[in-house]
């Protein structure tokens, strides 16, 4: 139970009364899996996590629940100081869909001390989610991180590389997205990105080629 008095088991029983089976239907046309999927919005869910307050406990459970919504709303109230490398591997591991990975990577691991090192463990992943999550976790930091060495958009950059000739949709995306972020970051991070485009464009790779491409077109716009 939280300070707010609110239970795993009454935020699961709140998220199913609100379940819509149009939205579910609609979600699924976007690539988000109806596997335990209510069809809540993002909107009601973020408005029930505000009620709830922080807690690591009460995140821990709601994500054992296996619904969809309850793992996003896991994701906003957990406390990131008390989140281990070991509970982002085992999240991780979960992920059925590219947006429970990318609300995780938003709301919560990128404010962890183990961010940095979860990117380079999922960077060569061979699950499609837990993969994606180290170029959403990039983007993340890039768009959010004050004062981070050089050195870690410079070992960003070789990991972007690495992995542009995945053909996976949500890695390539993912990939892309790491990139276009970590260019907008500053004037010498866009050069950098720039260049790390072009060499991507050198690779025998579809998904390369459409990778740099479109971070191309924004970076040099």
């Amino acid at each position: 139970m939280t300070a707010s008095g609110m239970t795993a088991a009454g935020i699961v029983a709140e998220l199913q009364s609100l379940a819509n089976p149009a939205n579910v239907a609609g979600m699924a046309r976007f690539g988000i899996s109806s596997q335990g999927t209510l069809g809540v919005s993002v909107a009601e869910v973020r408005r029930i996590a505000r009620r709830a307050g922080r807690s690591h406990d009460l995140a821990l459970e709601l994500w054992a629940s296996g619904i969809h919504e309850a793992r996003i709303l896991a994701t906003i109230v957990d406390e990131p100081a008390r989140v281990t490398r070991a509970q982002m591997d085992r999240w991780a591991r979960h992920f059925d869909s590219w947006d429970v990975c990318d609300q995780a990577c938003q709301n919560l691991f990128w404010r962890t001390e183990h961010a940095w090192p979860m990117v380079e463990k999922w960077s060569n992943a061979r699950g499609e989610f837990v993969r994606r999550a180290a170029f959403a976790l990039i983007a993340r930091l890039a768009g959010k991180q004050k004062d981070t060495p050089e050195e870690r958009w410079e070992e960003a950059f070789r990991l972007i590389v690495e992995a542009a000739g995945d053909e996976r949709n949500f890695v390539r995306k993912a990939v892309n997205w790491a990139l276009r972020e970590i260019g907008r970051r500053s004037p010498e991070l866009r050069v950098r990105a720039i260049a790390t485009a072009k060499e991507i464009r050198r690779i025998d790779s579809k998904a390369a080629r459409w990778i740099a491409a479109d971070a191309l077109r924004e970076l040099e716009s």
